[in-house]
């Protein structure tokens, strides 16, 4: 059973998280969790199992993510169960820009799109997108997200031994 995590990070707080699912599936780095820019077609053989994730980067995935996903074939993820995750402000500090808190109403956050675009290339759901929240722009992680990440991939690496 193969599972991989492939993850773009612009100030450190995604590829942590991306670390953090890796290892909580039993995966070791540059061993099944891989930058988006250093994936290679052989990466995609064989997978039972596939989480991307990205940064919130103006409402979107980074374009390394955008990239790494129109890359894929049509039906590249036939079966494959699939996860997104993205990191993203918090809540609280949305809330305190109302302007922020507007467009993220309209726009959202890139976990989502990545998910619809995993699906469109045959991957089947494994969970529902996940968000883990940084205190600011450039950081840190809040407190706490990343064994919540763990926990987010302990849930995905159950379904999959099941």
């Amino acid at each position: 059973m193969k599972a991989l995590v492939i993850y773009d990070s612009v100030y450190g707080n995604t590829e942590k998280i991306a670390v953090a699912v890796g290892r909580a599936l039993g995966l070791r780095e540059g061993e099944g969790i891989v930058r988006a820019d250093d994936v290679a077609p052989e990466h995609l053989e064989s997978l039972e199992l596939l989480v991307v994730g990205s940064p919130t980067w103006r409402f979107r995935p980074t374009s390394a993510v955008a990239r790494f996903l129109k890359s894929i074939p049509k039906h590249g993820l036939e079966n494959v169960r699939v996860a997104a995750f993205d990191t993203r402000l918090s809540a609280e500090k949305i809330e305190a820009i109302r302007i922020l808190a507007f467009f993220v109403h309209i726009f959202g956050f890139a976990a989502k799109p990545i998910l619809k675009k995993l699906m469109k290339k045959g991957g089947v759901p494994a969970a529902s997108p996940a968000g883990f929240d940084v205190a600011d722009t450039e950081g840190p992680l809040i407190e706490g997200e990343l064994e919540r990440a763990a926990m987010w991939a302990e849930r995905l690496n159950m379904e999959r031994t099941q």
